[in-house]
C-alpha cells in the first residue's frame, strides 16, 4: 500500500534544482476544477483546504451538544412521565401596558388556549388593560376557551421573578373559579 501511494505521488512531485542538488516539494492536489482539470496547490498551514468536508463544499461545522455531566444519573419515575401526567402548562405574562394567558401542551408545544387584554374583543370592554379586573377577565376568557378545547386541568410554576401574588394570582384564581383544575407547584 504504501508502494502504492509512493508510485502515485511521484507524478505529483516538482523538483526545484538548485546548483548541485535537487530539492523535491510536495504538492497535495485540492479539488478546484477549471476547465475540468484538477489544479495543484501548495498545502498552507492553516489554508482553508485544510478543514474543508468530505465533498470540499464547506469548511467543517460543529454542533453543539449538550451533555450531561453525569451520563448515568438516576432520572426518576416522576421526572420522566410528569410531562404526560400533566399535559397542561399555564403561562401568565403581565406587563405594565397588558395582560395575556395561555395553556400549552408540554409534549407537542402546542397552545390549546390564548386569551389577553391586547385581543379586540377583550379591549373594548376594559377600562384599563392591565389592572386586577383586566386578569380577572382574561382568566374567565381563558377559561372558556379551554373548555372548548376539553382541557380542564393545568399546572401552573412562576418565573423565577415573578411572585404568586397581585395580578398573577388574580389571573389563576380565576381559571380555578371558572372550572380549570389549576396546580400551583411553587419552590
Amino acid at each position: 500500500m504504501l508502494r502504492h501511494f509512493l508510485g502515485n505521488m511521484r507524478k505529483h512531485v516538482v523538483c526545484a534544482c538548485e546548483v548541485n542538488r535537487v530539492r523535491p516539494y510536495l504538492l497535495v492536489p485540492t479539488s478546484d476544477f477549471h476547465k475540468g482539470e484538477v489544479h495543484y496547490a501548495p498545502r498552507s498551514f492553516f489554508g482553508v483546504e485544510d478543514f474543508l468536508d468530505d465533498d470540499n463544499s464547506r469548511p467543517y461545522t460543529y454542533q453543539k451538544v449538550k451533555k450531561s455531566k453525569n451520563p448515568k444519573k438516576h432520572i426518576s419515575f416522576k421526572q420522566r412521565t410528569v410531562a404526560y401526567m400533566e399535559p397542561f402548562t399555564l403561562d401568565v405574562f403581565i406587563s405594565k401596558r397588558f395582560v395575556s394567558a395561555s395553556l400549552t401542551h408540554r409534549v407537542t408545544c402546542k397552545q390549546v388556549a390564548v386569551a389577553g387584554t391586547n385581543s379586540k374583543d377583550i379591549k373594548a370592554v376594559l377600562k384599563s388593560r392591565s389592572d386586577i379586573p383586566a386578569c380577572l377577565a382574561v382568566g374567565r376568557i381563558l377559561a372558556e376557551r379551554a373548555r372548548e378545547a376539553d382541557v380542564y386541568t393545568a399546572s401552573y410554576t412562576p418565573r423565577e421573578r415573578d411572585k404568586f401574588e397581585g395580578k398573577i394570582r388574580a389571573v389563576v384564581q380565576s381559571l380555578i373559579d371558572n372550572g380549570i383544575d389549576v396546580k400551583i407547584y411553587l419552590e
